[in-house]
C-alpha cells in the first residue's frame, strides 16, 4: 500500500503521530489509516464513507459516557 498517495486531515493536530490519513485506492475505493498504526488500513466505498464525513462537518457525534457494551 505504499504507493498510495497518503493525504493528512485538515483536522489533524500538526504532530506527526496524531493524524487520520486517506487515500484513493484503485477501483474508486478509500482507504484510512492512523499515522501511529500506518500498516492498519480500513477501506470503504465513497458511498459508505460520505454519511460519516457529512455527520462529522455538522459536528452531530454523540459522545460515548461509560463503558463499551
Amino acid at each position: 500500500m505504499s504507493q498510495l498517495a497518503w493525504y493528512k486531515s485538515s483536522f489533524s493536530t500538526g504532530s506527526e503521530n496524531d493524524c487520520v490519513e486517506i487515500a484513493l485506492a484503485p477501483g474508486g475505493l478509500i482507504r484510512l489509516r492512523e499515522s501511529d498504526d500506518p500498516t492498519r488500513v480500513i477501506t470503504t466505498a465513497p458511498a459508505a464513507l460520505a454519511p460519516l464525513l457529512r455527520t462529522v462537518k455538522a459536528d452531530r457525534l454523540t459522545p460515548r459516557v461509560g463503558p463499551r457494551t
